[in-house]
């Protein structure tokens, strides 16, 4: 039995700009906020903090400071790359840097082969001493898994687990029959938490914890308790908010909706774009209605 990085919510933190560089005192105010929400375990330099623009140093110093400001919260740095080479390199600067996981995403543009998704892996995992985090996102990607993969790499003992956003149920239960506990799950997409959790997923990496923390918290401890009714209804509650969270590229809406709450600038890199004023509206007019701003 492996066990897992984290239990809970871990937040999927954005990067927060300033004049083209990072705004750390907004991160800083990001992580205390995460921090006094309950939230389990901080994820930063992923999909949602906009990696794939980030430079390598900046990668390294992002991390560092999560961990330097974490407390006893796990950092789980996003390391992935469709280069093997890369992905190892930027594995091991987050171990120097202090992460306690890294994620690290399939590889994308490659389309690598279910061997190449074995091989790849194990080159990564190899390289450094901390747990690894496979992500899947087939959306983004444009390569799956196949659940007999996710046993080969089950048995690596430095594979702790997958950050599965397939929306593929049929694969997460049939990876969960032939891995049971040498490999955790968590769910990767926020509309599918508790159905996910119910069938044995360890918890969630989210988008939506950003502006959320506590709530996602709460819900994800429901259903650690077995209370999947109430579980139920605050996934309900907050479904609009969701789907309006990935109605533009994410991060683009999050990071609006952080931007409205005062928690940083509304500042992304090329290629991504400000959000539309009608995605704005919406999006504020459901944070109003939810109480939330």
């Amino acid at each position: 039995m492996k066990k897992p990085v984290f239990t809970g919510s871990s937040a999927a933190v954005i990067t927060p700009f300033k004049n083209g560089k990072i705004d750390y005192d907004s991160f800083k105010r990001i992580i205390d906020m995460q921090k006094i929400a309950g939230t389990s375990a901080l994820t930063v330099c992923g999909t949602t903090g906009e990696a794939s623009t980030l430079r390598r140093e900046e990668r390294f110093a992002l991390v560092a400071f999560a961990k330097a400001f974490s407390d006893n919260i796990p950092v789980i740095a996003g390391s992935g790359s469709n280069s093997t080479e890369h992905a190892i390199q930027f594995s091991l600067d987050a171990e120097k840097a202090g992460a306690d996981a890294v994620l690290v995403v399939t590889p994308y543009y490659n389309k690598a082969t279910q061997k190449g998704l074995i091989e790849h892996y194990t080159a990564v995992a190899d390289s450094v001493s901390i747990p690894v985090i496979v992500y899947n996102v087939p959306s983004r990607t444009g390569v799956n898994f196949k659940p007999e993969t996710y046993l080969e790499l089950s048995r690596h003992p430095n594979i702790n687990g997958v950050k599965e956003a397939s929306g593929d149920f049929g694969l997460f239960t049939r990876t969960l029959g032939l891995c049971g506990d040498e490999l955790n799950i968590w769910s990767g997409n926020d509309d599918v938490i508790v159905p996910m959790m119910s069938l044995g997923a360890k918890g969630v990496i989210s988008v939506a914890a950003n502006i959320i923390p506590a709530e996602i918290a709460r819900l994800v401890k429901l259903c650690e308790d077995g209370r999947f009714p109430e579980a139920a209804e605050l996934q309900i509650k907050y479904e609009k908010l969701i789907s309006l969270l990935f109605s533009e590229v994410n991060p683009i809406p999050v990071k609006a909706a952080m931007n409205e709450l005062g928690l940083c600038g509304n500042e992304l890199r090329l290629p991504l774009t400000e959000i539309s004023g009608k995605t704005r509206a919406l999006l504020t007019d459901e944070l109003k209605a939810l109480k939330v701003l």
